[in-house]
């Protein structure tokens, strides 16, 4: 089995100085979109989801529409909310940002004052994937390690979402203990993308990171992150 997880395209965060509450892609992430749907046509996985963000529809559409598919949204692939900062000061966020950064690593856990705490955040995001692997017959095995009973192990799942998003799904299927810094453990640059596939333990199955985050269809002036 495959799973692939795709980060967005550059997103407009800030306009004319102010912050950009769910921010469309800038024209480098429509280019960068374009040129992730021409270089994946092989994809065709056997279910897309989308997360319901603006950035994310948008890398997603060249895709969708190159494959001949309809865009399936499912809501908990949303990134971690941020306070409600649209229309405010660029130089706010970016000092919140600051703020939060000095503090000490178990402080994380508290989050941005008025955004999604972490905890809650990955509780979030584990267990909508939880429902989402099952019904597509991929279900945690009982245990401690983290392997996996998978109905069908030809099955190929691609999920377009977010940095920390993503950072959550690659823990949760590799079975590694959560932190509140997900975007920053794994580099995501944008458009970049994760492959994981299945291997076979015994009468079930575990998942293996055969690819973090690969932007190969970006020239190198086109790739950030």
């Amino acid at each position: 089995m495959e799973i692939v997880l795709i980060r967005h395209g550059q997103p407009e965060w800030a306009r004319d100085g102010l912050r950009v509450g769910d921010p469309p892609l800038t024209p480098l992430g429509f280019q960068q979109a374009d040129l992730l749907a021409a270089a994946h046509l092989d994809l065709d996985p056997s279910h897309l989801a989308v997360s319901p963000l603006l950035r994310a529809r948008q890398t997603a559409a060249p895709l969708l529409g190159a494959l001949g598919r309809d865009e399936h949204i499912e809501g908990w692939l949303e990134e971690m909310r941020d306070p409600d900062w649209h229309g405010v000061p660029e130089a706010v966020a970016s000092a919140s940002f600051a703020e939060h950064d000095a503090v000490s690593a178990e402080r994380r856990w508290d989050g941005l004052a008025g955004g999604e705490p972490p905890r809650e955040f990955v509780a979030r995001v584990t267990g909508g994937a939880t429902d989402w692997l099952a019904g597509h017959g991929v279900r945690r095995a009982p245990g401690t390690l983290p392997v996996w009973h998978i109905d069908d192990p030809s099955l190929r799942l691609a999920v377009v979402a977010h940095g920390g998003t993503n950072g959550v799904l690659i823990c949760h299927l590799l079975g590694l203990d959560p932190t509140p810094w997900e975007w920053q453990r794994f580099v995501h640059q944008h458009t970049g993308v994760s492959r994981f596939k299945s291997f076979p333990v015994g009468d079930t199955h575990a998942f293996a990171l055969a690819q973090l985050s690969s932007v190969e269809h970006l020239t190198a002036n086109l790739r950030t992150q």
